[in-house]
């Protein structure tokens, strides 16, 4: 089980990356200059009837955004951990999963986020950390 402030510490450790808060969520982000890698995700009202016409609910607690790699990743880690990550008819198409906070495991989270991270980090930047950290 992981939280918020998991979020905060395991991006705490990545250079270039700040949290914002209050954003049209509400919620927390977190993003380089190059864009969002994660977000708080309440329900939209409109999630919320998409997923009631498909017979399906929004997760109790917790949900972050987490961004992916592409369709083919985002396929990937939602056939792997299903009960972990979900999507809705709103992220179609877009590279990213949602996921329920108060099932994940905390070093999944950090992969989730260190890949996301890779995404929108710049590369010296991205080259730099993998090496400090014995990952290159």
């Amino acid at each position: 089980m992981a939280s918020i402030e998991d979020v905060r510490r395991i991006t705490a450790d990545f250079p270039r990356v700040t949290e914002r808060t209050g954003g049209h969520n509400g919620g927390s982000s977190w993003r380089t200059n190059a864009g969002m890698l994660a977000w708080e995700r309440p329900p939209r009202r409109s999630d919320l009837e998409q997923l009631a016409a498909l017979g399906r609910e929004w997760p109790d607690g917790v949900i972050l955004g987490i961004r992916v790699d592409g369709e083919v990743a985002k396929a990937a880690v939602l056939e792997t951990y299903p009960d972990v990550f979900f999507t809705i008819p709103h992220f179609d198409g877009f590279p990213a999963v949602l996921t329920r906070l108060d099932v994940i495991d905390v070093q999944l989270l950090r992969e989730m986020l260190t890949d996301a991270w890779l995404l929108r980090a710049p590369k010296t930047v991205a080259a730099a950390w993998l090496k400090e950290h014995g990952l290159a």
